[in-house]
């Protein structure tokens, strides 16, 4: 089978220009024309490519590589093998992200899968939907009444895209996603299977049964979102669930009504916040972390994964464990259950 790239680079740039892109320094000595055909990882690259070095633990990987430059920390410059240019920046991944987007634009926003412009003939659009030049609706989407969708932003197929939503700017909604009671900003990134502003998961529970609990809120994601694959966020019940800018959701991930997302905010895979939680700026759920309800976690908070948080975090602090407790707190106890089963300990429940 021939090999088939889904992301060609669109550029060949000399050296000189990846280092101007991400603000790198190129070694006096090194050859500032030559040029780059492609990036690569350590163990795979070639003498034309153009690889990184973020992490100590890969510097055999780097001694060895057969890259033709690399973008790494001064620290590290020395030990790049002769051949490989090294380009000197404080922040090789960020660097790297920063080169690759200028050489694969197609992969840094989902774009049509049809490669079409404008509103297919396959979908349906309610007649009192707003739609800006450049949207791209694709077969089988649907726009519903009163919608509004800025210029640049894809509509992929079979989205369904519900009453008087808002959709901002140049942002992209997956195949299969659904949207309803959402106010979207610019830049908004949502990949397929997403279901956004269903009902929250409201009921006044009794010996009678479960009474249903209206949910009248609205979802407000803010600029500059990115939403994984899969991921559910319930609308308000009596106020509004709010995303904050800039905050990125990894696939499968649960949040659920009237909570409050701050900005930079990262949430990895199968993490689950439970309603009227609030999560403050630049805090970091690790996966299948699990928040409780009515909880406060602090800005730039980190929570390890698979932890299960029943009381609020302050601002700064690093917590894990189920229960949760600080970090430092729960490794103590792993450290002693470790050494309880080794037979450490004696009957009486103390040190040998």
């Amino acid at each position: 089978m021939a090999k088939i790239r889904f992301f060609p680079s669109c550029a060949a740039p000399s050296l000189a220009e990846v280092a101007s892109w991400c603000g790198a320094a190129l070694a006096s000595e090194a050859d500032a024309s030559r040029i780059i055909s492609d990036v690569a990882a350590l163990d795979q690259a070639g003498p034309g490519d153009l690889t990184f070095l973020d992490n100590s633990k890969y510097l055999d990987a780097f001694r060895s590589t057969r890259a033709a430059a690399a973008l790494v920390a001064p620290r590290h410059a020395e030990s790049a093998p002769a051949g490989c240019v090294a380009l000197l920046t404080r922040e090789p991944y960020r660097a790297m992200a920063m080169v690759m987007a200028k050489l694969y634009p197609g992969a840094v926003k989902p774009g049509s899968v049809f490669h079409d412009t404008g509103v297919s003939p396959a979908a349906f659009v309610h007649p009192s939907a707003r739609l800006e030049a450049g949207v791209v609706v694709e077969p089988g989407a649907v726009i519903g009444r009163g919608a509004e969708i800025g210029g640049g932003t894809t509509i992929g197929p079979h989205a369904v895209i519900g009453p008087e939503v808002r959709i901002g700017r140049d942002g992209a909604v997956g195949a299969s996603t659904t949207i309803v009671a959402a106010l979207i900003g610019d830049r908004v990134i949502i990949h397929p299977g997403a279901h956004i502003g269903q009902d929250g998961f409201g009921f006044a529970l009794g010996p009678r049964g479960h009474l249903k609990v209206p949910q009248i809120g609205r979802v407000i994601i803010q600029d500059d979102v990115e939403i994984g694959a899969g991921v559910t966020i319930d609308r308000g019940a009596n106020r509004d669930t709010v995303i904050g800018e800039g905050t990125k959701i990894d696939n499968l991930v649960q949040i659920g009504h009237n909570v409050l997302i701050g900005r930079h905010a990262v949430l990895v895979s199968q993490s689950g916040v439970s309603g009227s939680s609030a999560i403050g700026d630049f805090a970091a759920l690790g996966g299948q972390a699990g928040i409780a309800g009515h909880l406060k976690i602090g800005a730039g908070a980190q929570v390890a994964a698979a932890a299960g948080v029943m009381t609020d975090i302050p601002a700064g602090e690093r917590w894990g464990g189920a229960p949760a407790k600080p970090i430092r707190e729960f490794f103590r106890e792993v450290a002693a259950v470790k050494q309880l089963a080794a037979g450490k300990f004696d009957d009486g429940g103390k040190p040998d």
